[in-house]
């Protein structure tokens, strides 16, 4: 998988992104840091794929187990005002849609905390390595 980034008009901070056959999504910076806020910012797509991961393993898992469930509801709440200091605080709150015993509930849950993103982001090791090149990707 390889993900294109590159920016979309010369003079702004909005970029295009470009990843496999997909059409292409946009990032922007808020107005506070430059920006137009013209489409999710970083942060944003970091929040969102979290809520979008969590989502997904709950209703994968619900398939496998043949649960009632007919969908799923989750809004992420950001406290970033500590993030200078390394602390970046989410709130999930996940809104199960169906026919579910309390059992359910809580498994599923337990079961939308083990998603991959959440993994990765609470004990996961990240390394990245950043080379320059010139021109265009």
């Amino acid at each position: 998988m390889s993900i294109l980034i590159e920016t979309e008009r010369e003079g702004t901070l909005r970029q295009r992104i470009v990843f496999n056959d997909h059409e292409a999504l946009y990032a922007d910076a808020p107005i506070s840091a430059g920006g137009e806020e013209s489409a999710p910012d970083p942060h944003d797509y970091f929040d969102i794929s979290l809520a979008t991961c969590k989502a997904l393993t709950v209703v994968m898992y619900a398939r496998k187990k043949e649960m009632p469930l007919d969908g799923v509801s989750i809004r992420v709440t950001r406290d970033s005002s500590d993030e200078r200091d390394g602390r970046y605080r989410l709130q999930v709150d996940i809104g199960l849609i169906g026919d579910l015993s309390a059992q359910a509930r809580d498994r599923l849950l337990e079961v939308a905390d083990q998603c991959p993103i959440h993994k990765l982001m609470t004990s996961g090791q990240i390394e990245i390595d950043t080379h320059a090149h010139l021109g265009g990707a």
